[in-house]
C-alpha cells in the first residue's frame, strides 16, 4: 500500500472516530452530576425562571436534535457559547490551546532525549543497570501527577524558595512573559512522561539488539556507538516514534490535572472549571477539540512510522 492511500485510511478513520468521539462527549456532558439551569439561574429560581432558562439555553430540546444542530455548527467552525459568560467556546480555544501546546512542546523538548538516551543505554547495556532504571520508571510512571507536583513544590518551591508555587502569567500575557512560571509545570510531566517512554523505547532497542541483523553486525566486528547509530537507532526508529506518540497521549491527560494544580492557563484547566460550572457547550467544544488534537498526534505517528519502516526496508 502505498503512502498516500495508507494516509488517506488513516485520515478517514480518524474523521469517523473524531465524530464517534463527540457524540460520546456529548451523552456524557447529558449526564453529568447536578444540573445546567441551576447553575445558571441558581438554585433559588422558580420552576418559570428555571423553564425560561432551560428553553433559553436550548436544553428542552431532544438531545438528537440539539448534538446535529450542534455537529452543522462545528462543521462551520462554530462551537457555541458557553453558559457561564456567554463566551464564544473558538475564542476560548484560541487563547487556551497555544498555553497548552507550548507546555506539551517543552515537555517533549526535554521528555524525548533523554528517553531516548536511557532507552538506548539500558536496551544494549543490561545488567544492573537496565534492572535500576527500568523499576525506577516503573515506580515514577505509577506515581499520580499531582504527588510529583506536591514533591517538586515542596522541595523547589516552598524549601529552596528558587520557583513560585503557581504559575502566574500577567493579564494580557503569555507564559514565555514568565518563563520561570514554566518550570514546574514542565518537571512535572517530563517526570511522568519519562517514565513511560523510557521504557517503551528501552523495548524497542532491546528487540533491535537482538535481530539477525544486528547479531550480524556484532559478528563483523561493530560496537559502541557504530553499532547503535547504524544499526540499533535505524531499526528501532519505528517503534519509537510509537512510543513517543503514546507518551505524548499520556502528556495530554497528565496536562489536565498538572495544569490544575499549578493554576496554569491553559486548556485543561479551562475544562476543569467548564465541567465544575456544568458549562455543557465549553465541555463539549473543548473535550471534542482534545480528541481531535490527540488524533492528529496518532495519524503523524503512524505516518513517521511508516515512512522510517519503508527507509529501514530499503536501508536492508
Amino acid at each position: 500500500m502505498s503512502l498516500i492511500a495508507f494516509a488517506g485510511r488513516r485520515l478517514v478513520g480518524a474523521a469517523v472516530l473524531l465524530v464517534v468521539l463527540s457524540a460520546v462527549v456529548f451523552a456524557a456532558t447529558a449526564v453529568l452530576p447536578g444540573d445546567a439551569v441551576s447553575a445558571v439561574a441558581g438554585v433559588d429560581a422558580s420552576a418559570a425562571q428555571r423553564a425560561e432558562v432551560r428553553a433559553e439555553l436550548g436544553l428542552d430540546r431532544p438531545a438528537a436534535e440539539r448534538y446535529a444542530h450542534w455537529v452543522e455548527d462545528a462543521v462551520r467552525g462554530d462551537l457555541g457559547h458557553g453558559f457561564v459568560g456567554d463566551r464564544p467556546v473558538t475564542d476560548v480555544l484560541a487563547t487556551r490551546l497555544p498555553n497548552s501546546l507550548l507546555l506539551a512542546g517543552l515537555t517533549l523538548a526535554v521528555t524525548a532525549p533523554l528517553a531516548a538516551l536511557l532507552g538506548l543505554w539500558t536496551g544494549l547495556r543490561g545488567g544492573g543497570a537496565d534492572r535500576f532504571v527500568s523499576t525506577a520508571a516503573q515506580i515514577l510512571a505509577a506515581v499520580p501527577e499531582f504527588v510529583v507536583a506536591a514533591l517538586l513544590v515542596a522541595v523547589l518551591a516552598v524549601w529552596l524558595e528558587l520557583l513560585p508555587r503557581v504559575s502566574v502569567i500577567p493579564l494580557g500575557g503569555t507564559p514565555l512573559d514568565v518563563p520561570h512560571a514554566l518550570i514546574l509545570p514542565v518537571l512535572t510531566l517530563s517526570a511522568v512522561g519519562l517514565a513511560v517512554a523510557t521504557r517503551l523505547l528501552r523495548v524497542s532497542v532491546a528487540d533491535a539488539a537482538a535481530t539477525p541483523y544486528c547479531e550480524a553486525a556484532r559478528l563483523n566486528g561493530v560496537r559502541g556507538v557504530r553499532l547503535a547509530v547504524r544499526h540499533i537507532l535505524p531499526n528501532a526508529a519505528g517503534p519509537a516514534v510509537h512510543a513517543l506518540t503514546l507518551t505524548t497521549g499520556a502528556l495530554i491527560g497528565s496536562a489536565v490535572v498538572v495544569e490544575n494544580v499549578f493554576d496554569y492557563p491553559g486548556i485543561g484547566r479551562e475544562l476543569q472549571l467548564a465541567v465544575a460550572a456544568r458549562d455543557i457547550p465549553m465541555v463539549q467544544g473543548i473535550a471534542t477539540v482534545l480528541a481531535g488534537v490527540m488524533l492528529v498526534v496518532l495519524l503523524t505517528g503512524d505516518i513517521c512510522a511508516r515512512l522510517l519502516g519503508a527507509r529501514e526496508g530499503h536501508g536492508r
